[in-house]
Order: C-alpha cells, then sequence, then structure tokens
C-alpha cells in the first residue's frame, strides 16, 4: 500500500507538468502564470521540442569532428552561411536521417544535405555548430537535432 502512495506521489507532478501554461503581463507589469488563455488578448503559441530520436555518431567520427573544432577554433576564417539556406545533416546508414529527406520531399522544401562521414560534410557540421548525432538541421537560426514530424511541421509553419 505504501508503494502504491509513493508512486503516486512520484507520478502526480508529471501529470500537472503536461499541461498548458499560459504567461502574460498584467496592467501593473506583474507577470502571471494561468491554465487559461488570458481575456480579451491575442495568444502566441511558443513551442521548444527536445531533441527528437537520432543515431549516435560513431567513435571516429567524434574523434575527426574534435580534430575539426581545434582546427576551426586556431583559424579565425569565417565563411559567410546564410540563414534562409536549409542544412540537413546525415549519414547513409541512418534511419532517422531517411525518414528527414522522406519528409521533406513530400513538403518540396529544398534543403542542401551534408553527408557527415565526408570530410566536408564533417567541416560543414563543425563550421554549422554541431550535433551529437545524425540528422541535424538548421535553418533560420535554429538547430533541430534528430527527426520527428511534430518539430518539423513547427519549425516550417
Amino acid at each position: 500500500m505504501n508503494t502504491l502512495k509513493v508512486l503516486l506521489l512520484l507520478l502526480f507532478p508529471l501529470l500537472a507538468w503536461a499541461d498548458t501554461l499560459y504567461k502574460s503581463v498584467g496592467p501593473d507589469g506583474g507577470v502571471i502564470y494561468s491554465d487559461k488563455p488570458p481575456a480579451g488578448s491575442r495568444v502566441e503559441k511558443t513551442m521548444d521540442y527536445a531533441p527528437g530520436p537520432s543515431s549516435p555518431l560513431p567513435d571516429h567520427v567524434l574523434r575527426y569532428r574534435e580534430e575539426l573544432e581545434k582546427q576551426s577554433k586556431q583559424r579565425a576564417a569565417g565563411t559567410q552561411r546564410t540563414d534562409d539556406a536549409l542544412q540537413l545533416f546525415t549519414a547513409s546508414w541512418c534511419g532517422f536521417c531517411r525518414r528527414a529527406k522522406a519528409y521533406l520531399a513530400n513538403k518540396r522544401i529544398s534543403y542542401t544535405e551534408y553527408d557527415i562521414e565526408t570530410p566536408d560534410g564533417m567541416q560543414a557540421l563543425v563550421r554549422a555548430g554541431g550535433g551529437q548525432g545524425v540528422p541535424v538541421l538548421f535553418w533560420r537560426g535554429k538547430k533541430i537535432q534528430g527527426f520527428s514530424e511534430a518539430s518539423y511541421d513547427a519549425l516550417f509553419r
């Protein structure tokens, strides 16, 4: 019986956390948190997603990435990148990468693909900001690690 009570106490905060929380600023400038949207005002929806499922990078790629990061820090030369250009970093063996590419193809979204197992692809990944797995997508200053349809949908709306 005590075990059941402990489990319920541990699960209760998770249930409360799953609800929508609204933040608004009152007329006096104070911040108000509520579970109901503010009356008579526009609601701006902001979504931050945790990294989606991704395939971890192999050890040889991680070692190479570390080497490239050291070189790029030593070199102060900067190639200008355009934030409007969608960059997708993938690997041929990655199932999540295939799903990300299929998603972009179905939505007819153009992108530049970089294979992280090539020297040029790994250098581009380091310049773009790196990642812990693949796929990694960079667009307009945002980075999405891994692939989930919900996070891609939210980004491209």
